[in-house]
C-alpha cells in the first residue's frame, strides 16, 4: 500500500569513508575539503526554495574525534572476504578531530544540517557497512546499526531513516532496521541497471546502463509510489544525480532535461521523484553542479505550486504515505 507523491531528495554523506576502498586523500582530498563549502551552500539553495533533504550520514562522521570513534567501535565488525571494503582497515589514518583532519570527522557539518527546516539527519550505517558483501554477517549488520543510533543519540538525533551504501538492500538487512526502530529506507524501483549488489558481480554492462541512464530516459516508470510493507516504507530512488564532467560538458543539458522530463511526468501523475547524489560529489565544479540543482529546486519549487506536488525529505515522504493509507482505510470501513 501507499503513495505519497512527491520530489524527494537524498543525499550520502560519507566523506573519505565512501572511497577508502579505492581513493585516497591524495587524489580525491580536494573533494572532500570542497563539501565544506558545498554544505552551506546547499543549505541556502534549499532554504531559498523550501526543499526537504535527507541527509543519510556515515556513523563515523558523528564522532569529535578519534578517541571518541575507536571508543564506539562495535566488538563485532565486519567480516568481508575482501578486506579493503572495511573501514576498520583505515582507522590508522584517521586524524585527532574534525578540525586537524576534516576527511573524516563533521559533527560541525551535521549539527549545522539539523538546525535547518525540514532537513532530516538518517543514518548510512554506522562504519559504511555493506549488506550483500560475502563474509558479512547479520550479527555485524546489527551490531553496526546498533552503533550508528547510539552516536546520532549521543549528539541529539532521533534516527527513523536509512541509505544502504551502494544502495546493497536486502530482506535481511530491513528485518535488522526494522527491528531497531528504523522504518523508512531508500529501495531501487526500477532503475535501470539493476538494484545494488555485491562488488563482484558488478559488471561493466550494469555500469554503461546505469551511466546512460542519467542522460537518456532508459524506459523504466520513475514515478513509483512509496511502498509499505512488513513495518517499513520504501521511499524508491529514482535516478542518480552524476556530478559535472568537463569531458562530458557537452551532455551537461541533456543530463538536467531528463531529469526535469521525469520530475513533471510525476508531478502529473501523483507520484515520487527521489533524486540522490553525494555531497563529496559537489565538492568540485561547485558553480557547474550548482547551476543544475538550482535549476532543478526551482522546477521543484514551480510545480509544487502548479500541482500541489510537494517536496519532501525521505522521513516527510513516508508520513505523507501513511496518512493517505489511513485516511483511504477509514473512508472504506
Amino acid at each position: 500500500m501507499g503513495d505519497g507523491g512527491g520530489f524527494v531528495l537524498s543525499l550520502d554523506f560519507e566523506l573519505m569513508w565512501g572511497v577508502n576502498d579505492s581513493r585516497t586523500v591524495a587524489n580525491y582530498g580536494r573533494n572532500i575539503l570542497g563539501v565544506r563549502h558545498m554544505v552551506p551552500r546547499m543549505l541556502d539553495l534549499l532554504d531559498h526554495y523550501e526543499l526537504g533533504c535527507t541527509w543519510a550520514t556515515v556513523g563515523f562522521l558523528f564522532c569529535d574525534g578519534r578517541d571518541e570513534l575507536l571508543a564506539r567501535l562495535p566488538a563485532i565488525r565486519p567480516s568481508y572476504r575482501n578486506p579493503r571494503l572495511s573501514n576498520y582497515a583505515y582507522l590508522n589514518t584517521v586524524g585527532a578531530d574534525e578540525s586537524k583532519d576534516p576527511y573524516h570527522f563533521a559533527p560541525s557539518l551535521i549539527r549545522d544540517i539539523s538546525r535547518r527546516p525540514h532537513q532530516e539527519i538518517a543514518t548510512h550505517t554506522f562504519s559504511h557497512y555493506y549488506c550483500l558483501e560475502e563474509g558479512q554477517t547479520h550479527e555485524a549488520l546489527a551490531a553496526d546499526i546498533d552503533a550508528a543510533l547510539d552516536v546520532a543519540a549521543a549528539k541529539g538525533y532521533s534516527i527513523r531513516t536509512i541509505v544502504f551504501p551502494r544502495n546493497q538492500v536486502s530482506a535481511a538487512a530491513l528485518a535488522v532496521c526494522r527491528e531497531a526502530g528504523i522504518t523508512v529506507y531508500r529501495g531501487t524501483g526500477r532503475a535501470a541497471g539493476g538494484g545494488g549488489v555485491a562488488r563482484e558481480r558488478e559488471g561493466v554492462l550494469r555500469r554503461a546502463v546505469r551511466f546512460a541512464d542519467s542522460y537518456l530516459e532508459m524506459g523504466a516508470r520513475r514515478e513509483l509510489g512509496v511502498e509499505r510493507h512488513d513495518g517499513m516504507c520504501n521511499v524508491p530512488a529514482s535516478l542518480f544525480l552524476r556530478p559535472f564532467s568537463h569531458r562530458l560538458a557537452a551532455g551537461e543539458g541533456l543530463k538536467l532535461q531528463r531529469i526535469l522530463n521525469a520530475m513533471r511526468r510525476a508531478a502529473q501523475r501523483g507520484g515520487v521523484f527521489h533524486l540522490w547524489f553525494h555531497p563529496e560529489n559537489f565538492g568540485v565544479d561547485q558553480d557547474e553542479n550548482f547551476a543544475t540543482m538550482s535549476a532543478i529546486a526551482a522546477e521543484a519549487a514551480r510545480l509544487r505550486e502548479r500541482y500541489g506536488w510537494p517536496t519532501l525529505n525521505m522521513a516527510e515522504a513516508a508520513a505523507s504515505a501513511v496518512r493517505q493509507d489511513t485516511t483511504i482505510e477509514a473512508e472504506g470501513s
